[in-house]
């Protein structure tokens, strides 16, 4: 039997979230796919809201840092209505050499308790993304810290100050929150799950040409964002291998 053969057959994402938050590394990595996902949930009234724990200001060889920020963190956002999405939080980190630790869970799981969603979504913390990529440190570092940080989120003995009333205003009686059925990573191998975005294309790739200047400075022989946007959720559908799937989005699920 052929490993491709062997793999589970894949299963839509069963649950019927009313509030998702998604956590990444840097602006764009929402834009690879998982966007097309993001439109599926706001097309049906679901609340998303995006946390990224950089603006990624390493990300253009060209443009220094303190002038990529703000360009970068714009960019996200602009991506993000592009899907129905309206919020946009940064941790600020320092983009290139996250740290997996505290600060980093920490930050995850006020952002939990503060949004209460009911599934969470994030990228790969393997080494190796699906497709054999190699996995970048911050997308491992931001991928292994939610995944514990929505487990610190419903603990109200870690991070105690989160439940604090007297605490700083943006923390202050963030109770704990264990809501959060499922985490759901994408590029995650092998995968599990999907969601059928077919007909939300458009939508998906409009979100990655957003990052308009970060495209600019990729390298010429870099897929365009139609391109690629195409490939990888074409490439889904083809994984899924159901009638009528056009394109998809895969993920790993982690159940909580």
């Amino acid at each position: 039997m052929s490993a491709l053969s062997a793999r589970p057959t894949l299963e839509p994402v069963p649950e019927q979230p009313e509030r998702v938050l998604v956590v990444v590394a840097h602006p764009d990595d929402i834009e690879y796919g998982t966007a097309a996902a993001v439109d599926v949930w706001t097309s049906a009234g679901v609340t998303v809201t995006y946390l990224l724990a950089t603006r990624g200001e390493a990300g253009i060889d060209g443009i220094p840092p303190e002038q990529a920020a703000p360009l970068r963190a714009q960019e996200e956002v602009d991506g993000a209505r592009k899907v129905g999405v309206e919020v946009v939080e940064f941790l600020d980190h320092q983009d290139g050499v996250v740290e997996y630790g505290l600060a980093l869970r920490k930050g995850i799981a006020r952002e939990i308790r503060r949004r209460r969603p009911d599934l969470v979504v994030g990228m790969s913390y393997d080494p190796v993304f699906a497709g054999g990529m190699t996995n970048q440190a911050d997308h491992r570092a931001v991928g292994l810290a939610l995944i514990d940080a929505v487990r610190d989120a419903g603990n109200r003995w870690i991070f105690r100050d989160l439940c604090d009333p007297t605490g700083p205003a943006a923390d202050a009686g963030l109770e704990p929150w264990s809501g959060v059925a499922a985490v759901y990573l994408a590029a995650a191998e092998p995968p599990t799950h999907y969601v059928d975005v077919t007909g939300h294309l458009e939508p998906a790739v409009a979100s990655l040409e957003a990052h308009a200047e970060y495209n600019r400075h990729l390298p010429e022989a870099f897929p365009k964002p139609r391109d690629l946007v195409t490939g990888i959720l074409t490439g889904g559908a083809a994984a899924v291998g159901r009638p009528g799937v056009e394109h998809a989005v895969l993920f790993r699920r982690y159940p909580m």
